[in-house]
């Protein structure tokens, strides 16, 4: 065998191991993936049932047990009734009636806690063992640094329910669930990096841009989305084309400044809100219409259809949403449909950039 037969036996074992170890850390960041929609999901829930302010300290490392006997059960219930949102929203409430929203936010935090390990565990393994690319090593760092900032996040937006507030505050809980969803876009996007990827032209020179801003939007959407939940804003106005018996409903600017009515207002707020589906849904459809247009039997095109087609379902959960008053199993199922066009949003941009590429072996003749 000569040396030049060696050097491309060598380019083809390297290659067969690299795609291995991506295969391995693709189907690592997938469960990552699910575990954050389903931590995202009980943290919906944990909003919903008014569970959020169950327990009152911030146990990171002890936390992890729940109360096992009636005494232990009592503190955490006696720590409870200190707060405004048993005296003034609650008071009376029986020990059996605590346990079933203290159970809602000690999941929420299990998971929390949960996904860190989920997180950095195979990460370490994977880095030790040389499975992690450098390219995407101070992404991965980053995004575990973020997670446990997000920690924090979560107890700062619990610690504004516990003095003066019944609820946390609707800025707090955007912010957390935003850096939510940032996270899980980012593991989408780094899976979606090391996916193989189609060799179809984009549609246009502009299509990445436009995917770009779609998933800007969703992200936004989400954003306005608790807004409204923490405002209990859907809980009003629970009627569809109309709100409040109009397109465009009077007293939407009634608080001085006129700003704070974008974030305080929960007419506003609900409004903004179906106002960015509105524009969502069309963009999606123009970019779709393009697409097909231009470009009708590439996999770009089709991925548009797709993401058009969540939108307008996401859409239409959201009318059932509004038109249950926010019943608990079609709000959840709004939230999580909120993740999924987030996740195949992120996943349609990410391919237009940076175009993967596997390694080929050379084909060397001796």
């Amino acid at each position: 065998m000569s040396v030049a037969d060696v050097t491309a036996a060598e380019i083809i074992s390297h290659t067969r191991r690299r795609e291995r170890d991506r295969k391995a850390v693709r189907i690592w960041l997938g469960f990552v993936i699910f575990t954050l929609f389903c931590l995202v999901l009980v943290g919906g829930a944990t909003r919903l049932t008014d569970s959020g302010l169950s327990i009152t300290e911030w146990k990171p490392i002890h936390g992890v047990i729940p109360p096992l006997s009636v005494e232990e059960w009592q503190e955490e219930f006696d720590l409870y009734k200190r707060i405004p949102q048993y005296q003034q929203i609650n008071k009376g409430m029986t020990l059996e009636e605590f346990q079933s929203i203290f159970w809602w936010e000690w999941i929420h935090r299990f998971l929390a806690r949960a996904i860190g390990i989920v997180f950095a565990l195979p990460l370490l393994f994977f880095w030790v063992t040389g499975k992690i690319e450098p390219r995407i090593r101070r992404p991965l760092v980053g995004l575990l640094a973020l997670g446990g900032f997000q920690g924090f996040v979560g107890w700062w937006m619990v610690s504004s329910g516990l003095s003066k507030l019944t609820s946390v505050s609707q800025y707090r809980l955007a912010i957390h669930l935003t850096i939510a969803c940032l996270i899980f876009s980012a593991c989408v996007w780094i899976l979606r990096g090391l996916s193989s990827h189609t060799n179809d032209p984009p549609p246009t020179e502009k299509s990445s841009w436009a995917a770009a801003g779609i998933a800007f939007l969703v992200l936004f959407q989400i954003y306005l989305g608790a807004l409204v939940a923490g405002l209990d804003a859907g809980l009003s106005y629970n009627t569809w084309p109309l709100m409040d018996g109009s397109l465009v409903p009077g007293g939407l600017f009634v608080q001085e400044p006129w700003w704070i009515n974008l974030f305080e207002n929960p007419k506003t707020v609900q409004f903004v809100h179906r106002t960015g589906a509105y524009v969502l849904l069309a963009v999606t459809l123009f970019h779709m219409i393009v697409s097909l247009r231009l470009a009708p039997r590439t996999t770009h095109a089709r991925r548009s259809v797709v993401l058009f087609g969540l939108v307008c379902l996401q859409a239409m959960i959201g009318v059932l949403t509004l038109l249950s008053q926010v019943h608990l199993h079609t709000a959840l199922m709004h939230q999580g449909m909120a993740l999924i066009v987030l996740g195949f949003a992120i996943a349609h941009w990410r391919g237009f950039v940076g175009e993967y590429r596997p390694e080929v072996a050379v084909e060397v003749r001796s």
